[in-house]
């Protein structure tokens, strides 16, 4: 299924110039939007600086998370098992997890879980993200949807522990 998936989307690349174009700026580029949010939202209110934060946290986490996965595992890149439409260069290492998608979906879920309609829009963009890795022939669909897991229950747990913040309000007398 992940194999069929993978050929069936993969197979699409190579056809279409224009659409070959916007799947490599989406897949190489699209982080850079997704900096530009978190530096306009810092400089917002404090609701959008938490979020940010938070994204900024995540982030680091499934950085981490990536570099543990990736030494005790390795599954070999679609092109490196056989003949794929490969549209950019890419690196020899495991295919998962996909990095771009950690962290696009990290920062999408905690920019979604304070603000629903921009995290909405960030994680179309992290889906479009995901995607365009499999026409390029980076990963497999599997790849996609486990780093998309990862990302955004990183997100999930991290907004759900208490901060020393939230704690100290709490253990003030209210008079």
């Amino acid at each position: 299924m992940n194999n069929k998936a993978f050929n069936i989307i993969n197979g699409l690349s190579g056809r279409c110039t224009p659409i070959d174009l916007l799947m490599i700026v989406i897949s190489n580029k699209i982080r850079y939007v997704f900096v530009f949010v978190l530096i306009v939202m810092w400089f917002r209110n404090d609701s959008n600086k938490k979020a940010a934060g938070n994204a900024v946290k995540s982030s680091g986490i499934t950085l981490i998370i990536h570099t543990i996965i990736k030494l005790v595992y390795f599954k070999p890149r679609p092109f490196m098992k056989r003949r794929v439409g490969i549209l950019i260069p890419s690196k020899m290492d495991s295919t998962f997890p996909s990095k771009h998608t950690l962290l696009v979906f990290a920062i999408s879920t905690s920019i979604f879980l304070y603000n629903r309609v921009l995290g909405l829009i960030m994680m179309v963009l992290a889906g479009l993200t995901g995607f365009s890795r499999i026409w390029v022939g980076h990963h497999y669909p599997s790849d996609i949807i486990g780093s998309a897991f990862i990302g955004s229950m990183t997100s999930i747990i991290l907004d759900k522990i208490p901060t020393d913040t939230h704690m100290e309000l709490k253990k003030k007398p209210t008079h």
